[in-house]
């Protein structure tokens, strides 16, 4: 009897020093991460992170995306700084984040979260979706493009997680004409989301692009792309703060915004209206060769631009665009560096029911503000130094 006493004791004690100990660790932050569901294989990371899942990736693994990750309501996906994930199912690999779900992607400065693909080709994987609840102009509800999950609502603070220094490498795949998988796709993503330090590189559709929503950005690089740089389109009302985009060497690509409203009514509400500050776009003469393409209706707030190397600095087209820009002091301290032509105009298209056939439309002069001292996204025309190091510039 005494000796089962001294047992018990002696594993009583055993026990309290083991929670001790454990929760010492997590005090650190040393607690030893074990990836479980989807997570489980890094060599095979695909399926549904499904509600009230958690999957936690681990930093020290490189995980291989070989088809689709859906992140269903209710499911969490965390994703710590330093974490690789290295996409192998070419377009039927993407990461959807839908309604309802999570992502806290969190990495820092100097140990940025990379997803990529050892192709290293423009369009090998299908990027990051994230589909919030937040109010657009297609209809109450719409489907998303990749993925078929749901998108849009009536809560203007849906808050889909964090995005933090986080490079997208090597996405943008293209399927069809109406199907195209940019590096960041935001789906009516609400203003209580996070997003913040991340780089779109070397894309074979638009680095990041707005389906409607609320969400605020900043310090967005969006390098070689060989779409649009920076795209927003049914009825996007945020603040994007500190952009860096250039297109690639070669002259592939197209301008660096391509802003919408709704291509089939002009007037849909809510009418995007973004708020655009601090921004430097570098470009080309081929193709596309507009920095601001600002069109069917969208609206927009511009302060502190450095736009180089463009045929056309500021185009605005279709009326209901031209009623909100010209004249009207909506774009102020720009800096215009070997612009071919600062700014044109072309109108009619009141509905979106045929093409541009409308007059070029005189842009006057105070649609836009010069200031020859604008810094742009921070630098002029060089790197910002935010985005100095783990961008992949």
């Amino acid at each position: 009897m005494k000796k089962n006493t001294l047992k018990l004791l002696a594993a009583a004690f055993i026990m309290s020093t083991t929670a001790v100990v454990f929760h010492s660790c997590s005090d650190n932050d040393d607690e030893e991460i074990i990836s479980t569901g989807i997570a489980s294989d890094p060599n095979n990371f695909k399926g549904e992170v499904k509600s009230g899942e958690t999957v936690t990736l681990d930093p020290t693994k490189v995980y291989k995306l070989t088809g689709s990750v859906m992140v269903k309501a209710g499911g969490t996906l965390v994703i710590p700084a330093g974490t690789r994930i290295e996409a192998t199912g070419g377009t039927s690999a993407y990461i959807t984040i839908e309604q309802d779900a999570k992502i806290f992607a969190n990495g820092t400065a100097s140990s940025p979260i990379v997803f990529t693909s050892p192709a290293a080709t423009p369009g090998s994987w299908g990027g990051l979706v994230i589909c919030g609840k937040a109010p657009i102009n297609k209809g109450t509800t719409a489907t998303a493009e990749v993925g078929n999950a749901t998108y849009g609502g009536t809560n203007a603070s849906d808050n889909s997680g964090i995005i933090k220094f986080v490079r997208i490498e090597y996405a943008g795949a293209i399927f069809t004409a109406d199907k195209e998988f940019n590096g960041l796709s935001l789906f009516g993503v609400g203003n209580g989301t996070t997003i913040d330090n991340v780089s779109l590189i070397n894309g074979s559709d638009d680095g990041i692009e707005f389906f409607g929503g609320t969400v605020n950005v900043s310090n967005i690089v969006s390098v070689s792309n060989e779409d649009d740089a920076f795209d927003w389109t049914e009825g996007w009302s945020g603040t994007a703060t500190n952009i860096y985009t250039k297109r690639r060497a070669n002259g592939v690509g197209n301008r660096g915004i391509e802003a919408d409203n709704n291509s089939n009514d002009h007037n849909a509400n809510p009418i995007s209206n973004p708020t655009i500050k601090n921004a430097t776009f570098i470009g080309g003469t081929t193709g596309e060769a507009d920095a601001l393409k600002l069109r069917v209706g969208t609206r927009g707030t511009f302060d502190n631009l450095v736009l180089s190397n463009w045929t056309t600095g500021i185009n605005v087209e279709n009326d209901a665009s031209l009623t909100w820009f010209n004249g009207q002091n909506k774009i102020t301290n720009v800096k215009f560096d070997a612009i071919t032509t600062k700014a044109s105009g072309k109108g009619n298209d009141p509905d979106g029911s045929g093409p541009l056939s409308g007059p070029t439309v005189t842009i006057l002069a105070n649609t836009y503000t010069e200031n020859a001292s604008a810094t742009g996204a921070g630098n002029g025309v060089n790197t910002p130094t935010w985005a100095t190091g783990w961008a992949g510039l």
